[in-house]
């Protein structure tokens, strides 16, 4: 099973931007799908952006146009580029590769440790 390690996160002002990045072992990601989920404090964890093994992305309502999910397949890394952060943005972001079955997406990974983002107003 795929581990990954989160980093990236911080504490930032509202308007501001961070780009989160995932490194995955134990697999190449390359024929695999990838997502990232976040979980503000006291609620459920939400599927915020994935992206294909085609590079085909897809984001929650929420977060379209400020968020961007990327991949770079020869680092086996994934990333997620925030800008125009928000206070409800704050909350611990997770990294997860999986696969797509129609077009529902499903982590295949181990959960990580996730990185934490303080969106301060």
């Amino acid at each position: 099973q795929e581990q990954v390690v989160e980093t990236g996160g911080g504490l930032v002002q509202a308007g501001g931007s961070l780009r989160l990045s995932c490194g995955v072992s134990g697999r190449s990601i390359t024929p695999l799908a990838a997502g990232w989920y976040r979980q503000p404090l006291g609620k459920q964890r939400e599927l915020a952006a994935t992206i294909s093994r085609s590079g085909g992305t897809n984001y929650l309502d929420s977060v379209k146009g400020r968020f961007t999910i990327s991949r770079d397949n020869a680092k086996n890394s994934v990333y997620l580029r925030i800008n125009s952060l928000k206070p409800e943005d704050t909350g611990v972001y997770y990294c997860t590769v999986g696969t797509f079955i129609g077009s529902n997406y499903y982590p295949n990974s181990r959960w990580g440790q996730g990185t934490q983002v303080t969106v301060s107003s």
